[in-house]
């Protein structure tokens, strides 16, 4: 799918289960054919927990991340198991800065179904690769699409997040061709 060599680290932020990290990591390899590499685990930084809301701030941490250097990695994707928010929602699956260098993808609520019961395991994983894919698609530039089977359409429940493929649809495909030039 690309033209540019890319490389992108995959880091545990806590005791992430190595099955989740290769899972994400096999997956942005497969999808948009970047080197990707599992980094050493490292902690959220305490100052991004909201005592108030019990949850952690994904602007703060990736804050934290943007200011460290990650040797041979153009792209940086955190991922972790606590509950995130940014302050205009009450959570989110995963966050990233338009163009930046690091996003995150929280596990926290992609182990429940809607209905509260505890979706397989293997589901887990495919919602964690899906939210991993979608916020590299935002470090890449990519913008929220309104086609809701696009890997880029905004998803606010996991059964939205069901929904997606794990493909961009035409038009995001040729932008991010085309960007990757």
């Amino acid at each position: 799918m690309t033209s540019k060599k890319i490389s992108v680290g995959v880091m545990p932020l806590g005791n992430i289960s190595e099955i989740a990290l290769q899972v994400i990591a096999d997956h942005i390899a497969g999808c948009f054919k970047f080197a990707t590499q599992i980094l050493p685990p490292m902690e959220p930084p305490d100052v991004a927990f909201d005592e108030r809301r019990l949850q952690y701030n994904a602007g703060i941490i990736i804050e934290a991340f943007e200011s460290i250097h990650f040797d041979n990695h153009d792209k940086i994707i955190g991922v972790l198991d606590k509950d995130l928010f940014i302050p205009i929602f009450t959570h989110v699956f995963g966050e990233a800065r338009q163009g930046g260098t690091c996003g995150l993808v929280s596990l926290f609520r992609l182990m429940k179904n809607p209905d509260g019961s505890a979706p397989p395991e293997s589901l887990i994983h495919e919602r964690a690769a899906k939210v991993a894919l979608h916020e590299l698609g935002h470090l890449l530039d990519l913008l929220h699409c309104e086609h809701k089977k696009c890997l880029m359409h905004f998803s606010g429940g996991t059964d939205e997040v069901d929904e997606m493929s794990l493909d961009l649809c035409e038009y995001c495909s040729i932008y991010l061709l085309d960007k990757l030039r």
